[in-house]
Formats: C-alpha cells, structure tokens, sequence
C-alpha cells in the first residue's frame, strides 16, 4: 500500500496533525517534564522564609560546602585510624614461575628454550608481566631459559642441568 493510501485512512485530525508536525511544534510528553522547586520566592509559594533550610545552624547560612571528611570537630576517621608502612614507588613486580613448572612445560610441549612467549602461550603470564624465575622443584632436563630476573638458587639448578640463563 503506497503512502497515499495510509495517509487516507487516517481520520481528519490525524491527518492534520501529521501535516502540522515540525520541529517547533514538537513538545516533551504529557507528565515527563516537572518543573523545579523555586525557593524563596516569598511566602505564597509555601517555599519562602527559611527557603528549605530549616533554623539556623551552620548548614541554614549562605556559603556552607560540607568539607570531605569533616565530623563536626569530632577527630574525623582518617586521622583516627593508625597508619604504619609505605608503598614504595620505584617498586617492581615480577610474576613469580617456579623451576618445577618450566620442566612441566618443557616436558607437555617438547621445548628445550622457555621465553616469555612461550610462557605467555602456556597462559602463566599476561602481556604486560615480568617474569621473575624461582628455584622451587627439581630440573632434570636441560633448558635453556629467558625472564627479567632469577633467584640464586634457580640460576644454579638451571646451570647445573646443563641449561643457560638469559636476562632480558
């Protein structure tokens, strides 16, 4: 059915409507938009005198802002609870893989060198991770191993099976 057709089922008012309709004539509907409370304008309105403020007090007067934090002179909780320590900022965090969990993986997938790629395939480390080598378990197989950091003992079970160590 064309558009004509629609158009003339439509009744009159309808019709006319649809013929009015434009931009400046479109208006929000019914029951959407509520007007906002307008305080102190003077006592007819029921919002005057104390404009919603109540009797006096600190929060009635004109330039109150609550500040974060304050309990009304009470020794607010961030000065009340001990603090104790220090986040350092030079910190660097290594995810931690021990040595017993690269002969699993060398073992599961036949590697004789572990990188942060494989270990990154594995799904031990994310992208973004430093891999720091631990010498938790026993390596009987020799690999040859890269990560940003090994402990001592890591280093000596990884060379004493045969295997080489790269720092990145």
């Amino acid at each position: 059915m064309s558009k004509k057709g629609i158009y003339s089922l439509c009744s009159k008012t309808v019709q006319n409507k649809i013929r009015q309709m434009n931009l400046s004539s479109l208006t929000p509907a019914a029951g959407s938009v509520k007007t906002g409370k307008r305080i102190g304008r003077g006592p007819g309105s029921g919002l005057g005198g104390t404009s919603t403020k109540g009797h006096k007090g600190q929060k009635s007067r004109s330039g109150y802002s609550k500040k974060i934090g304050f309990e009304g002179g009470q020794m607010p909780l961030q000065r009340r609870v001990p603090k104790f320590g220090f986040k350092n900022i030079n910190r660097v965090e290594y995810k931690a893989i021990n040595i017993e969990v690269l002969e699993a993986l060398a073992a599961s997938k036949q590697l004789s060198k572990i990188g942060l790629n494989e270990l990154r395939e594995a799904g031990f480390i994310s992208k973004s991770h430093l891999v720091k080598i631990l010498g938790k378990g026993a390596l009987t197989q020799k690999i040859d191993v890269e990560a940003n950091a090994f402990s001592k003992s890591a280093e000596e079970a990884i060379t004493a099976a045969g295997g080489t160590i790269t720092k990145l």
